[in-house]
């Protein structure tokens, strides 16, 4: 009887779903997980139970649930119905296979070894960066404004940008802290890996067409993009949304896309959904997420993500200096070896992939124990908005300890240095990558 009401479609029919059930070994204890509206529906569908023993019912959440709410000792916290749920964006992160920094904001990088082996970067494993909540938008009431300086105001829905010319483009995104937990003496901010980087083919509409169809002003020289997230930061006493801005020389010197697919698929909420700014070379925080606004001025914007985060600050020779984030810096990444992996000798393939936001990769080297640097072979087309496929077949000869370093060069002549210089908020850390290995 028992087994027949623990049934899935029994316990549908009293409003309950049941998760999973174990029976203890050696023991006459039965634990399930279930879920129901609330705690009297789940009593009335565990009444039978009382006719074999005692019932027990315990609030309970996932674990991505507890770590979205604050911890343990924290009282789940009222989600908004205009932002995805925390717990179930992690939960799926998780799942995907990226390695969680943090829930709120919900930020995760991908594994080195999962960057190269494919075109792009699965959707799923593709790093998140966030700053805020993970706005929940209906793309069917959604809609696109463009104004300011401009002839015609506009509002499109994602109709009528489905209804424009669309083009696709392979492009690289990587957040600026990548590779932050690096720097020594260690600097705030998300202590990044060097997984905060991905690639995937974007399909959309070409900006520049939808400015045109605006028609900038005399005077127009800037553009802000504003998302739909937003909330409170340190320094501000009200909300702000997330913003940044560009101006119109900085746009033409790319293809800056607003995309409404990645990798052939939909965005997902966590990538922008309904609609992203793809800026091909700048660092990810131009490619703005959830993007519902687009203002065109003659000032340049004078945001928080534009004026007070995301700049480089030294001290050099007593003196404080700053520049703006711009252009991703030239980088390469060993994903073959892996850090601690044992190698058989004989010949052995070093492989990575290599990238810059100032041109194509002209070339990568490679040095086995502080040896001298080889010429890796590049491995297909070389793209100006994409990675590059690497790689290095060599033999190994000896056994014991093998150190595996890489460096970039791209074909504005930037080459990547010994180690990159420190700065307060830890940005563009590109650092020649090095792994240990052990032949075997």
């Amino acid at each position: 009887m028992l087994l027949n009401h623990l049934s899935r479609p029994s316990a549908a029919r009293h409003g309950v779903v049941i998760k999973g059930e174990a029976v203890v070994r050696g023991s006459h204890s039965l634990f399930f997980i279930a879920e129901a509206a609330d705690e009297t529906v789940l009593q009335a569908f565990l009444t039978p139970f009382l006719q074999a023993g005692e019932v027990e019912v315990m609030a309970a959440s996932t674990c991505a649930g507890v770590v979205a709410s604050g911890g343990c000792d924290a009282r789940p916290a009222d989600v908004s119905t205009s932002v995805l749920d925390p717990a179930d964006a992690c939960q799926d992160a998780v799942e995907a296979g990226l390695l969680i920094h943090s829930v709120y904001p919900l930020n995760g990088e991908t594994s080195v070894q999962d960057l190269a082996g494919g075109a792009v970067v699965p959707n799923g494993r593709f790093y998140l960066r966030n700053h805020f909540d993970i706005p929940n938008l209906d793309g069917e009431s959604y809609r696109l404004s463009v104004d300011g300086l401009v002839e015609r105001s506009l509002s499109l829905s994602m109709r009528d940008l489905h209804n424009l010319h669309a083009e696709s483009l392979m492009v690289t995104l990587e957040c600026a802290g990548n590779g932050r937990s690096l720097f020594d003496p260690t600097v705030p901010g998300e202590a990044w890996g060097l997984g905060a980087v991905s690639t995937a083919e974007w399909t959309g509409v070409p900006l520049s067409k939808v400015i045109e169809r605006a028609g900038p002003r005399s005077g127009a020289r800037e553009l802000t993009f504003r998302g739909a997230d937003g909330g409170l930061v340190e320094g501000h006493d009200a909300p702000i949304r997330f913003e940044r801005g560009l101006s119109f020389d900085q746009i033409r010197e790319t293809d800056a896309l607003l995309a409404y697919e990645m990798n052939g698929e939909p965005l997902s909420a966590t990538h922008g959904y309904p609609l992203r700014l793809i800026v091909p070379g700048w660092y990810a925080v131009a490619s703005v997420k959830w993007l519902t606004e687009i203002v065109v001025t003659d000032k340049p914007c004078e945001t928080h993500y534009q004026t007070e985060k995301y700049w480089y600050q030294w001290v050099r020779n007593g003196r404080d200096e700053r520049a703006p984030v711009t252009l991703m810096s030239v980088r390469a990444l060993i994903s073959s070896p892996d850090q601690g992996e044992s190698l058989p000798r004989g010949e052995t393939a070093i492989r990575g992939v290599a990238w810059s936001g100032a041109g194509s990769i002209s070339r990568v080297d490679v040095s086995l124990n502080n040896g001298p640097w080889r010429e890796a072979r590049l491995v297909g087309e070389p793209r100006r908005s994409a990675w590059q496929w690497w790689e290095l077949i060599t033999r190994l000869e000896q056994t014991g300890p093998l150190a595996v370093r890489a460096r970039a060069t791209d074909m504005a002549g930037r080459t990547q240095p010994e180690r990159a210089e420190w700065n307060r908020l830890g940005y563009g850390n590109n650092s020649i990558h090095s792994v240990t290995a052990q032949v075997i």
